[in-house]
């Protein structure tokens, strides 16, 4: 289903990017779902850690006066498993990008290039681009992106740096151009990082376009023109389509739930979940904050919630299909060899002002791969500790309609939003 409201929204098609579709795929072999599955997890593991730190910082600094970093990047690129395809400059070159809801500055590689990862196209050429332009350090986005020091070249060229977990860095010119989401529609005077020094684990996607809520995000700066929120819908199949939109309305069988502020890190999407069903039945688990986020694959649920959802879960399962060896951090497998029709227990999310998400199988259970392709995973982690915070995670954002209302401070979930 293609996003509603329509004149005041522009939309771009999602693809998994090792699915057939993907642009991607046609550098190299695509990673095993097993080391996507433990490059997630190291994602996941990143996130909850910056959150906690986050918080802690924050703590201090009421306290003690402690300044928080300028600039925060997501976890860890190259894991997120959805891109999108957008122009860059004029004429438009386009570009195969992750999307990044857990991000805010939107950067591709750019010549000259000191140091670049090989990436699926070729790089951005600033000087075949009559609309580009650098940022200068006065500008009031240079401010933005650093808001207790400047960081400028010699020639007063506004400078970014993005450095992520795994070690990964981008860092160049902050610049604007034109960016082209289809062919009728573009956003001139976009502002981007113009990334020329770039080393670390990013696969052969072109760069990342930034979904969070600083000023520098695109959706942020997208708002003027078609609304300050954004919706996604991922495809339960990595051989289907899922669409991005900026602006729109939200389905009419969305169910929302507020967004929860977080001082210590504002630019992220943070929900409240306050039960889980099983079955049909309400799990009995403490109500904990959330971060809804595209970039990670499985979500991971405070430790005392997890084993509660598991022991739901198993006791159902068994007697039904035999168990099987999973991964350290995804135990909870069976082997479905011989059985023409599955019997999973349903799961549902229940969050704040009551909307219930409930899964779709994709987001219940979640395969190996090729390699035991008749062995699938409850689809859930554990964070390690009790602390009341998780990640809501794209498996079980499938086949939904993600709808980001900005306006209203609030996500809706709309069931078949991909159909």
């Amino acid at each position: 289903m293609w996003p509603a409201g329509a004149s005041n929204s522009s939309a771009l098609k999602v693809v998994h990017r090792h699915g057939p579709c993907s642009p991607l795929r046609s550098r190299g072999a695509a990673p095993s779902p097993v080391e996507i599955l433990r490059r997630d997890r190291d994602r996941a593991n990143s996130m909850l850690r910056r959150i906690a730190g986050a918080s802690a910082t924050n703590a201090a600094r009421a306290s003690n006066g402690v300044r928080m970093p300028a600039h925060w990047a997501t976890a860890t690129l190259g894991t997120n498993n959805y891109v999108v395809t957008v122009g860059l400059g004029t004429p438009a070159r386009y570009f195969t990008v992750e999307f990044d809801t857990g991000s805010d500055l939107s950067w591709v590689q750019c010549k000259p290039c000191k140091d670049c990862y090989e990436q699926n196209d070729p790089l951005f050429d600033p000087a075949k681009s009559p609309t580009f332009s650098t940022v200068p350090c006065g500008a009031r986005e240079c401010r933005e992106l650093h808001p207790q020091s400047q960081s400028c070249s010699p020639d007063n060229r506004c400078r970014f740096e993005c450095a992520y977990a795994d070690g990964s860095q981008t860092d160049g010119d902050l610049a604007r151009d034109t960016l082209t989401l289809t062919p009728s529609d573009a956003i001139r005077g976009f502002v981007f990082g113009c990334g020329h020094q770039n080393s670390g684990f990013f696969g052969t996607e072109d760069g990342l376009i930034g979904l969070g809520r600083k000023s520098v995000s695109l959706s942020s700066q997208a708002a003027g023109r078609y609304g300050p929120g954004f919706s996604y819908c991922l495809p339960s199949l990595s051989s289907g389509t899922g669409y991005l939109a900026l602006g729109g309305g939200a389905p009419a069988n969305a169910q929302f739930t507020p967004m929860v502020p977080s001082r210590a890190l504002p630019s992220l999407y943070f929900l409240r979940l306050t039960g889980i069903m099983v079955a049909g039945k309400a799990v009995k688990v403490p109500a904990a904050s959330m971060l809804i986020d595209s970039g990670t694959q499985l979500t991971s649920l405070p430790d005392g919630t997890f084993a509660a959802l598991w022991s739901a879960f198993a006791r159902l399962m068994t007697g039904r299909y035999r168990r099987a060896p999973g991964l350290s951090f995804l135990d909870t497998c069976y082997n479905f060899t011989g059985h023409a029709a599955l019997q999973v227990p349903s799961v549902a999310l229940v969050f704040a002002g009551g909307a219930t998400v409930n899964l779709d199988v994709s987001g219940v259970l979640v395969k190996l791969g090729s390699d035991e392709p008749n062995v699938a995973c409850l689809a859930f982690t554990s964070s390690g500790d009790d602390t009341p915070t998780g990640i809501l995670g794209n498996q079980q954002q499938k086949t939904f309609a993600v709808v980001y209302d900005v306006a209203n401070q609030r996500v809706g979930f709309g069931a078949k939003g991909c159909a």
